[in-house]
């Protein structure tokens, strides 16, 4: 299993269209703080808009995709013609409509939130920027499938009808994976460690995944790369954002999250599995990343 899949896996993830938005003139729309475990997105079909984040502005155009992984609250801005007017919310079956009073409508906006079930999840979302700005607005491959989802997603969201909400979460999840494959490969883009667009990086990401619990060394993962060991680790910092031990680290706290919640093994096979010889030094290091020592992460998972 690939990299993206298998973490969007690990994570349990789940899509929720929330809100379909159509906005016309000078619209201000406040989106609230969504709750632990919910990463709220954008997808922009048509038109432009700001969203305002604290001390953060980002200016969004057709195919351009948002995720928030730390979900702050926050507010889209269209701007037009006349005095900044509220959204009037419409609800719906599956999702709410939110129009402009007044005014040919300007932008399509589709908002929603993805859910995490597992601690898993939330170490993948810490580790990755927030926001994340993706765009599919540059020709390519990526913009018409992009392109064919939007069209799905419009004729699902005009209609409304039984096996509407199944589809738009299978789409949204389909268009996360998009998201956490794509890199926008420009100088002022924070790094996307799952995007890694250099091959020889991908390649030490892929096998840390498949095997957490090698005796692994940077000697080791650069001769992998086919790179030195100063320009590996130079390139790996680059392209990921972390350091060579603390994405090992984290690599290994994920699967380790998972297998707790998944399997029956005992806490000591468990570190055993992601490459800890001891079972309290790897109860340090999974408190330290999940906030909860492993015994009762279980048990909250569990329950």
């Amino acid at each position: 299993m690939d990299t993206v899949s298998r973490l969007i896996q690990m994570a349990r993830l789940q899509a929720s269209l929330d809100k379909r938005c159509l906005l016309a003139g000078t619209t201000v729309m406040d989106v609230s703080e969504y709750a632990e475990g919910e990463v709220p997105f954008h997808v922009l079909l048509d038109g432009t808009c700001t969203l305002e984040l604290p001390g953060r502005r980002l200016e969004l155009r057709p195919g351009d995709v948002v995720l928030l992984p730390r979900a702050e609250p926050h507010r889209i801005r269209t701007a037009g013609a006349g005095r900044a007017q509220r959204a009037v919310e419409t609800p719906g079956e599956t999702f709410d409509t939110i129009r402009s009073p007044a005014g040919e409508e300007m932008i399509d906006l589709f908002c929603g939130h993805y859910s995490y079930g597992s601690g898993a999840g939330t170490m993948l979302f810490r580790s990755l920027p927030d926001p994340i700005h993706v765009s599919f607005a540059e020709s390519g491959e990526a913009t018409e499938v992009v392109r064919m989802l939007s069209t799905i997603m419009r004729r699902e969201a005009q209609n409304d009808g039984p096996g509407t909400a199944a589809i738009l979460s299978y789409l949204c999840g389909a268009l996360l994976a998009m998201v956490l494959r794509k890199s926008n490969r420009r100088p002022a883009d924070t790094a996307l460690w799952t995007a890694a667009d250099d091959e020889r990086i991908r390649g030490v990401i892929d096998v840390l995944l498949r095997e957490p619990g090698a005796d692994w060394s940077i000697a080791h993962l650069a001769q992998i790369a086919g790179m030195s060991r100063a320009t590996f680790v130079r390139h790996f910092s680059h392209r990921t954002g972390m350091t060579v031990g603390a994405f090992l680290t984290h690599i290994r706290m994920m699967i380790a999250a998972d297998l707790l919640t998944d399997t029956d093994l005992t806490v000591a096979a468990v570190a055993a599995n992601v490459g800890y010889h001891s079972e309290s030094a790897f109860g340090r290091a999974f408190r330290l990343a999940s906030g909860s020592p492993p015994a009762r992460f279980r048990r909250s998972a569990a329950a």
